[in-house]
């Protein structure tokens, strides 16, 4: 395995663990989960111009595409919930209630 590989993982191994550890704030589990988005669409990007095969090209841009919706699902809830309860502590938030 490549050097660039393993700093890959690393990244996305930590921004799993910062989503696991940091769940105080919504806005930190964003940027834990964009995180990971950006360093596995790196990795899949590298390992596809590795492979020169023309039928995974298309992956990459799929990952973006599911990212760009996760971000901007996620700044949605972010600003529903701080309108609604005037921060993003997750802990006040209560699912049971409508």
């Amino acid at each position: 395995m490549s050097s660039t590989f393993l700093n890959l993982m690393a990244s996305f191994i930590l921004s799993l663990l910062g989503t696991l550890m940091f769940r105080s704030h919504l806005m930190s589990t964003l940027l834990c989960l964009e995180g990971m988005m950006l360093s596995l669409f790196i990795m899949v990007s590298t390992m596809t111009l590795n492979s020169y095969s023309m039928i995974s090209m298309p992956i990459p841009i799929t990952i973006m595409v599911f990212a760009a919706c996760e971000a901007a699902v996620g700044l949605a809830l972010l600003v529903k919930v701080s309108n609604t309860y005037g921060t993003d502590y997750v802990q006040n938030l209560n699912l049971l209630q409508c």
